[in-house]
């Protein structure tokens, strides 16, 4: 007997809605293996699948990019390059925010009369616009949220 998931229990599994999944199938990410009446089954291994879909979206890979890498794909490959600047692109951006929140662990405890009379404030604030100018180079045309 073969074992299989439903829908209901590869959603409860895998913390995603079952609407997701549907939509990872649509998109030729997972592969439902048949149907128990109207709900898809789904085999064991999706879930394996499922964990590396959420690490490249959180990694900020595009949905397009993840099918070559999952396995039970005849061409399944790893674009070690694509992977090394994925990492790099994440450092870059944690060194962003530990920079960022520096910023505002000053400001929540500067004994100034006012910040902008505070020395360190006004180093962190030129720290801070070349931030977001760098990330302005990286990323030409992006509409930043907080321009």
């Amino acid at each position: 007997m073969k074992f299989e998931l439903d829908i209901g229990e590869v959603a409860r599994r895998s913390g995603l809605p079952a609407s997701t999944l549907r939509y990872y199938e649509e998109k030729g990410l997972i592969q439902s293996s048949g149907r128990n009446g109207l709900r898809r089954v789904f085999e064991p291994e999706v879930l394996d699948q499922l964990a590396l879909i959420t690490l490249g979206r959180l990694a900020q890979f595009e949905l397009e990019e993840l099918p070559a890498m999952l396995p039970g794909k005849s061409t399944a490959t790893l674009d070690r390059t694509k992977i090394n600047e994925k990492a790099d692109a994440l450092d870059r951006r944690i060194d962003e925010l530990a920079a960022l929140s520096k910023i505002l662990r000053h400001v929540a405890k500067c004994r100034a009369e006012t910040h902008f009379s505070c020395p360190r404030f006004k180093k962190l604030l030129r720290i801070a616009f070349r931030l977001r100018e760098d990330d302005k180079k990286r990323h030409p045309g992006r509409v930043s949220k907080a321009a």
